[in-house]
């Protein structure tokens, strides 16, 4: 944890502090000794109340400190995760789209929540006991030494036995922990599918399947935790029994030692005493090679996502000019995905002149999406094949790129909020003026109305309140409230009417005018007014042209426009 390094000073002076808490304390069986020496050789009154008085003290002190040590390491440990939170739900965001792809949500969240908190368990707690149980350790021994090596010899046997407990059941508690966690991550995952799908849940009345399902894994995650139990629950109970027969030893030899006359009253109470400050650094000590496996399992199932590389980042001299004119150019760009076959696109170019809109259209999978995709670096395009304003897109700033352009996607995707939260999404500071004109050209402004709070409805997780049009509208009207210079459709109107269609477009025209649009769509309606038109199959440009000009060529252009001509006469009819 490189993180721990810029914490060292408040570290050092929380295990300063453990120390001398400890070390305090632990003068407390000197002055019994004293005393119970004193009271056979006939102690006066005030010399007893000067006793109370030391032991009052080192109470105080001790405690003082034991405060200290909490506020520090304590704290320190929070902060750790609070940085580490940070540095992860960061590093979430540079990760490339593939990685969310092939993770699932509940398995990542189950790492940002359970597993941070068992990290934060051992600079916490974990160095603390730790602290508490070596010093503690090593002076009580030495004092004993001191009084009797005889008997401290005996009293120190079981400690072996300790040792071997704590190598033979550190291991399985590790393996079980990692279990657990992995257990853990499953049931979230679960949880956290089934309410984003809860529709599709309900559509298909699969809630008692899923119940099931569930009460199967659940039932797997109990019986991993009880297994825990088990290993644990021998664990504890065999240290403080090794703990008992050092107890035994010492007082029955301790005792004969006082009889013998080899030592004091005194120094066989504060023997016992020491011998008792030991019980707990021995059970301390499991209990910390326990936070320390656990947060062990854990923080590697962090670091696996802290060591995944960061996907897309700005170039080292990134370009971040003070205007974007919006021009675009395509050459020769072949393109295929990561862990992909073939290629997505092959020998694509094209150019789009500043405040011009072209339409692509073709087939599902033919390239339109990829395209589009790869103007705002979703996924790098070669070098030299993406240009915006004549300049490679991988040599700008990439925020700076990404402010550039607003793109609608087909699945849009709302945050749990109000409307106007979700539309001012890119525009946080946007008046509600804006807000509500950019409404109006997304053809949403009639749907609010009847929306029982209007503006400040809340549309719930993912917009699970709205319809599959109002999704893409609100998205529409994020998109022309950022303002960007190049606006990209990408079959944003497909759940949407034709009637409603037709009304979006003739408020989006306005909002064209003067920028780069690059409208992505099935229906000829939708693009036949565009500057110019690609139809793309099979990654490539197989048509380019005019709505007119393709009809005239009578290609596949042709052939859609012919094909949606009919369904309409069809439901006309």
């Amino acid at each position: 944890m490189s993180s721990l390094a810029r914490y060292r000073r408040g570290l050092v002076w929380g295990v300063a502090c453990v120390s001398l808490a400890n070390l305090i304390a632990l003068a407390q069986p000197q002055v019994l000794r004293l005393a119970v020496d004193d009271l056979y050789r006939g102690v006066t009154a005030e010399k007893l109340g000067r006793y109370a008085l030391m032991l009052l003290g080192i109470a105080l002190l001790a405690g003082l400190f034991k405060y200290w040590m909490r506020r520090a390491i304590i704290a320190i440990s929070r902060h750790l995760e609070f940085d580490l939170r940070n540095d992860l739900f960061a590093h979430l965001q540079t990760l490339p789209v593939s990685y969310f792809q092939g993770e699932r949500t509940g398995e990542i969240m189950s790492r940002a929540t359970n597993d941070l908190s068992a990290v934060r368990m051992m600079p916490g707690p974990g160095i603390m006991y730790l602290v508490n149980t070596v010093v503690v350790s090593l002076v009580s021994v030495g004092f004993m030494l001191a009084i009797s090596a005889r008997v401290t010899g005996y009293a120190l046997l079981p400690l072996p036995l300790v040792s071997l407990s704590v190598w033979f059941f550190g291991a399985r508690i590790h393996r079980r922990f990692e279990a657990i966690q992995q257990r853990f991550a499953t049931l979230a995952a679960k949880v956290q599918e089934n309410l984003a799908g809860v529709r599709v849940v309900r559509a298909f009345a699969r809630e008692s399947g899923e119940i099931a399902e569930f009460r199967e894994l659940n039932r797997d995650y109990l019986s991993q935790n009880l297994a825990l139990i088990r290993t644990s629950g021998l664990f504890y109970p065999s240290l403080a029994f090794l703990s008992g027969v050092a107890a035994l030893l010492a007082v029955y030899l301790g005792g004969r030692e006082v009889v013998g006359g080899r030592i004091t009253l005194g120094e066989f109470v504060a023997f016992t005493v020491y011998l008792g400050m030991l019980n707990w650094p021995m059970v301390a000590l499991g209990w910390v090679i326990n936070l320390f496996q656990r947060g062990s399992a854990s923080l590697s199932r962090i670091e696996s996502i802290l060591d995944t590389p960061a996907g897309i980042a700005s170039p080292a001299d990134p370009l971040a000019p003070a205007a974007c004119a919006g021009e675009i150019e395509v050459r020769h760009l072949t393109f295929r995905y990561p862990g992909g076959s073939r290629p997505a696109l092959n020998d694509v170019s094209f150019r789009v002149p500043a405040g011009a809109t072209v339409a692509l259209v073709g087939r599902t999978g033919s390239g339109k999406s990829s395209v589009i995709g790869l103007l705002p670096r979703r996924f790098d395009p070669p070098p030299g094949t993406v240009l915006l304003d004549g300049v490679d897109v991988r040599r700008y700033d990439l925020s700076w790129l990404r402010r550039q352009i607003a793109r609608v996607p087909q699945d849009t995707f709302l945050f749990s909020a109000t409307v106007s939260e979700n539309i001012a999404y890119g525009r946080e500071d946007a008046p509600p003026a804006e807000i509500e004109r950019a409404a109006c050209i997304s053809g949403l402004e009639d749907d609010l109305r009847g929306f029982p709070s209007g503006y400040s409805t809340r549309v719930g997780e993912r917009g699970i309140t709205l319809s599959g049009g109002q999704h893409q509208r609100v998205a529409i009207a994020r998109a022309v409230l950022l303002d960007a210079r190049v606006l990209i459709l990408d079959d944003c109107l497909s759940s949407v009417d034709t009637q409603t269609e037709e009304r979006i477009l003739r408020g989006l025209r306005g909002e064209m005018r003067g920028r780069t649009t690059l409208l992505v769509s099935h229906r000829v309606s939708t693009v036949k007014d565009a500057d110019f038109i690609l139809v793309f199959e099979d990654g490539r440009i197989a048509e380019r042209g005019t709505h007119d000009q393709l009809l005239e060529l009578g290609g596949r252009y042709a052939e859609l426009c012919r094909a949606q001509q009919l369904e309409e006469e069809l439901e006309v009819s």
